[in-house]
């Protein structure tokens, strides 16, 4: 693992530094074949969120921001329109391996995918390196590597998204959220967006129904 320095932070502090894993060779193919198995049982039952684009078939980056503009033509309607934007701190690094097994089981994923997933998630070691000094070799106990071609998918089935209001839309990319709302009064508008934060919360505490998986403290 290299760190990169974010921009306008402090390189002296770890946390202004975002980890990006380099994989050999092997390993980035082996990603590629095993996402195109997932993606074609995603696609075949519907398990992910049509607001969920990037590494999808006919969910590209672009076609996102087309739905965007979409949404800001409400301006020539004198309608009020807000967003809310939410990157989830350290997303990858957090992602409980026997949550996301146990989920990907759940929702009846082919036994050898999980097999595979599970083989290549565990048992998994690093290194960081950062100028000219590097650690000692590390085991991973959670988290999918940041730069892996699988790792946006595996996150995006692992978390749960409680299903919007009629009032509000979703733009979503692996660990970023855009809630987007529009109204005729500003404070209706707030109202929306604050609502949809609060399902968000609750579902991120394990209060709502949809299934919220969490490693255990």
């Amino acid at each position: 693992m290299i760190a990169i320095i974010k921009p306008g932070k402090d390189p002296a502090l770890p946390s202004s530094c975002r980890p990006i894993s380099l994989l050999d060779t092997i390993g980035k193919l082996f990603e590629k074949i095993l996402l195109a198995r997932i993606l074609h049982v995603v696609s075949e039952r519907g398990l992910m969120r049509d607001e969920q684009f990037g590494l999808r078939p006919r969910h590209s980056t672009s076609l996102q921001l087309a739905r965007l503009v979409e949404i800001t033509r409400n301006f020539g309607e004198k309608k009020w329109t807000g967003a809310v934007f939410l990157d989830v701190a350290k997303a990858f690094d957090a992602v409980w391996i026997d949550g996301l097994l146990y989920k990907l089981t759940l929702l009846n994923f082919p036994h050898y995918i999980v097999h595979k997933i599970s083989s290549y998630l565990r048992g998994r070691t690093f290194e960081a390196s950062f100028q000219t000094a590097t650690s000692s070799r590390r085991g991973m106990r959670a988290g999918v590597a940041q730069g892996g071609f699988i790792s946006p998918v595996l996150f995006s089935l692992y978390v749960d998204m409680p299903p919007p209001s009629h009032h509000v839309e979703l733009a979503l990319y692996a660990d970023d959220t855009a809630i987007i709302g529009t109204s005729h009064k500003p404070t209706l508008l707030v109202s929306y967006l604050k609502s949809c934060i609060n399902d968000l919360q609750r579902s991120a505490n394990g209060e709502s129904p949809l299934m919220s998986l969490r490693a255990p403290r």
